[in-house]
């Protein structure tokens, strides 16, 4: 909704286009509030990324999902893209696919964790394999001295009041979980 996805997404994709033979695509769910909400919310105007439809993930090889934090868990918005892909879980089209997940909460104990944790579900009920970063971040996942957002399962930030954008080793993150899995991706397509 302010941008904060948006611009660790920018550098997952990023980072997912730096394997060679990786084609990456960013991606936004529709919009679930009404203008009138959103003006209510100061929410700035959507950006020109393209409208996702649950049949758009059938033809890719892997995701890394990512969303805000709304009481501890992934948006409304996000939750009802995911509601809509029953025909493919029916058919088990993205079971295989690796996927992994990022997120951005409004503070350090607003659900980075648990958020991960819920959205899990979601693929293991598609039968899709997690893919967490684990702590190949190295050293960056050790950082003491500034706020940073982010865990094992994935890339994240911290909005505040939504002032606060995404920092340059938190963006760093977000590159690397993007290269990660787009390797991963490759091997598994390879390997089919």
């Amino acid at each position: 909704m302010y941008g904060h996805v948006e611009k660790l997404a920018e550098e997952i994709k990023k980072g997912a286009a730096s394997v060679e033979g990786v084609e990456a695509k960013l991606w936004q769910v529709p919009e679930t509030l009404s203008e009138d909400i959103l003006g209510k919310m100061s929410a700035p105007p959507k950006s020109d990324v393209p409208i996702i439809t649950p049949n758009d993930l059938a033809e890719a090889d892997g995701f890394i999902f990512g969303f805000p934090t709304r009481f501890g868990m992934m948006s409304a918005q996000f939750k009802a893209f995911l509601d809509a892909t029953g025909g493919l879980w029916r058919t088990q089209q993205l079971a295989g696919k690796p996927a992994g997940i990022f997120y951005s909460t409004g503070s350090q104990g607003g659900g980075q964790e648990t958020t991960a944790l819920t959205a899990i579900t979601q693929l293991v009920h598609h039968g899709m394999i997690f893919v967490p970063i684990g702590y190949t971040f190295g050293a960056g996942m050790f950082e003491m001295e500034q706020v940073k957002g982010g865990s094992p399962y994935g890339a994240g930030t911290y909005a505040g009041d939504g002032s606060r954008m995404p920092s340059e080793l938190e963006l760093a993150q977000a590159f690397h979980q993007g290269k990660y899995i787009a390797g991963i991706a490759k091997k598994l397509k390879a390997s089919a």
